[in-house]
């Protein structure tokens, strides 16, 4: 491999070979001469992965402030974590990390403030602290746990059950579980789960993922005996989750097609050989089951509600005249989830990205407002009908989760957790403000930084954003950002559209056709920082992950001027070929697909690879991938990466390509990468934005 010096900073990058390859699409020609690095397997990807790494490491290594970086994240990731706890069969259950162990530790207790002692602990399952637990359940006696295992960031799951007693597991080992929970029986006689056929030998990281299936497991024989209760030959691209209700009594079988926000809900009964039932099946509305009172069930759904409301259906007069809203929607207040709890409904609503907590009784009566802690996040509030405590977590940009525990009869609720960070929060403020996008739609966006800044246009900002798939970016505490905030920066995080923080209205917006809104409003977000003095183009950055990498490769190609720097991260970047690979297929909701005309010419008007003009000078960019990300496939970083060092103009900035190994899309990461990784970004900005110390 040859290699091409570039003088700006004296790098010498590969030189990644370019083929002549060209689709047509719509009678439109495509080239496509990076096309040989989506093939991961090749010896020739995996030389270029190894040149590209050490040219970036060699790079971020020298940079002068990283040890230091590196050193106060690990300080202040070195706190004691611990998560909600719930119990089973008497048996208390949470997750704790000590501080700088790569995974939490699952532990369990006989009594809730008693000693706990070790249940499954994933650092002990690898060498390199890879292995993680992607999801755990009880039995309803507290006796067995079944427990999904994660190798190296991928999706792909293997499920064991350890009996809780010995500590030891059982024979059971089920395999190729993929987007599944585990739910068991109330009898503990076995539990649900659902997987993709074993795929064939090299592509369990690329293939296409079809024909998802919902399997019953019974205790104590081999995978092979499992009971298939509901596939669909005739729909390859359904998928179906599994989950018994609470008094044992039925399985409800929530049906989801990739990421489109509207869904259908099958149920069965769990006595005798009954069959499933299409309850919900038109796929005209969101439907979230929350709990059911025998046959009543209760859902929350976006169906004539576009910010959410719940309601009832009786099971045996499911006909849509007999539906009851128990609990209308609120105008352009987002209600975000629904829990119960000892005969409570527990309602979490957004209103402006910030979280309120109403509770009502199953009729719908109004029983409180829950009184939060400040402007934040909260969650939780979950438990059984007999229970007459409930746990919630409480969270903002500085100030970690703190754990509360609530008593359902007076509504009281007393601190529980509270995590010890070396870290002083009070020396920073939050605010919120609205600026307009290009269209004249008014976004709300979230800021962070010391008290007492002064707006001359000096700061280093990171710029985060996401926008997409109806996920809501609310205020949450991370260590990263807080050594960024002590170094002097500015964190600012619009509520871009695409994501669902105003209800389905705010999703449609930056979807499809209308997907070039999310980035208006990203750039509009990035000038009105530049107009109100909080920066300039020249210490201005952006970042974002998977959706949020394409809005970060869409916003640096259609206006490279604007920033300085840019950290596109496990992004989908090569907009012309996502459905290609492995649950790529499932984002047509958010995205469109290059077979209808008018949505293929909305794709290539923004698909950052195709975006790429030579002699353009683009910030400093690190793009950020892992060759284990089986969820968007480390094929769209690298080909993004090898025409972007192509096209850089010769006296430009860097542009390098660091490519994790052993890691995924994010999910179970290592916490030693993760702070490898943010040193390396932090570093990266220090030098690209000038940062003084």
């Amino acid at each position: 491999m040859t290699t091409a010096s570039l003088s700006a900073e004296s790098l010498s990058y590969p030189q990644t070979r370019k083929e002549d390859v060209v689709d047509s699409h719509h009678g439109v020609r495509i080239s496509d001469p990076y096309r040989w690095l989506e093939d991961d397997n090749s010896e020739e990807t995996k030389a270029w992965v190894k040149a590209q790494n050490e040219v970036t490491f060699a790079y971020l290594e020298k940079l002068p402030r990283r040890e230091a970086i590196k050193t106060r994240l690990q300080k202040l990731w070195n706190y004691e974590r611990v998560g909600q706890p719930f119990e089973r069969g008497g048996r208390w259950f949470f997750t704790h990390n000590s501080g700088l162990q790569n995974q939490a530790v699952l532990m369990t207790a006989e009594a809730l403030d008693g000693e706990a002692k070790v249940l499954l602990d994933p650092n002990a399952m690898s060498k390199d602290g890879t292995t993680s637990l992607s999801d755990y359940s009880p039995t309803e006696d507290g006796k067995l746990i079944a427990y999904g295992v994660s190798e190296a960031g991928s999706d792909w799951n293997t499920i064991r059950v350890r009996d809780i007693a010995t500590g030891r597991d059982l024979d059971d080992e089920v395999k190729w579980v993929k987007f599944s929970g585990v739910s068991w029986k109330k009898d503990g006689s076995g539990f649900f789960y659902s997987r993709y056929d074993e795929p064939k030998a090299g592509a369990a990281l690329t293939a296409k993922n079809e024909f998802h299936k919902l399997y019953f497991h019974t205790l104590g024989k081999p995978q092979s005996d499992d009971k298939l209760i509901y596939e669909r030959k005739d729909e390859p691209r359904w998928g179906f989750g599994g989950g018994v209700t609470e008094d044992g009594e039925y399985l409800i079988i929530q049906v989801w097609l990739g990421t489109e926000p509207k869904n259908r809900v099958f149920y069965k009964k769990l006595v005798g050989d009954a069959p499933v039932v299409e309850l919900l099946h038109e796929n005209d509305a969101r439907y979230e089951f929350i709990d059911n009172e025998g046959p009543i069930f209760y859902f929350r759904t976006d169906l004539n509600a576009p910010c959410y409301q719940v309601i009832a259906i009786d099971v045996r007069k499911p006909q849509r005249g007999s539906w009851k809203i128990v609990v209308p929607e609120v105008p352009k207040v987002l209600l975000e989830g629904v829990s119960t709890v000892g005969g409570q409904m527990f309602c979490e609503y957004l209103r402006d990205a910030k979280t309120e907590v109403k509770c009502f009784d199953l009729e719908g009566k109004l029983i409180r407002e829950v009184k939060l802690p400040g402007i934040g996040s909260a969650g939780g509030f979950g438990g059984h009908r007999h229970d007459i405590e409930t746990f919630f977590t409480f969270t903002g940009f500085t100030s970690p989760g703190t754990i509360y525990r609530m008593d359902l009869k007076t509504g009281e609720s007393k601190l529980w957790r509270k995590p010890q960070v070396d870290f002083d929060g009070s020396a920073y403020e939050t605010q919120q403000v609205f600026y307009h996008s290009k269209d004249g739609t008014k976004v709300p966006m979230f800021i962070v930084h010391k008290k007492g800044l002064k707006l001359d246009g000096s700061n280093p900002t990171l710029l985060y954003g996401y926008g997409g798939f109806n996920i809501n970016m609310v205020p949450g505490f991370s260590v990263s950002r807080a050594v960024w905030l002590e170094m002097g920066g500015v964190f600012a995080m619009p509520n871009l559209r695409g994501g669902g923080e105003y209800g389905r209205a705010w999703h449609q917006g930056g979807i499809k056709l209308g997907k070039q809104n999310v980035f208006d409003d990203f750039i509009a977000a990035a000038e009105w920082l530049i107009k109100n003095k909080y920066t300039t183009s020249a210490k201005l950055a952006i970042q974002g992950g998977s959706n949020g990498g394409l809005l970060v490769g869409a916003c640096m190609t259609q206006r490279p001027e604007l920033y300085a720097a840019a950290l596109p991260a496990v992004g989908v970047l090569d907009m012309l070929r996502f459905e290609k690979f492995t649950i790529g297929w499932g984002w047509r909701s958010d995205y469109g697909s290059v077979e209808n005309p008018a949505e293929f010419n909305a794709l290539r008007s923004y698909s950052p690879y195709h975006n790429l003009k030579p002699g353009t000078r683009y910030p400093a960019t690190l793009v950020l991938t892992s060759d284990h990300d089986d969820r968007v496939v480390p094929a769209h970083s690298f080909k993004f990466g090898a025409r972007l060092q192509a096209c850089q103009a010769k006296d430009g900035p860097p542009t390098l390509i660091r490519i994790e190994t052993s890691a995924g899309h994010g999910a179970g990461t290592a916490l030693n990468k993760t702070i490898e990784k943010t040193a390396d970004e932090w570093a990266f900005l220090v030098k690209a934005l000038e940062v003084r110390d």
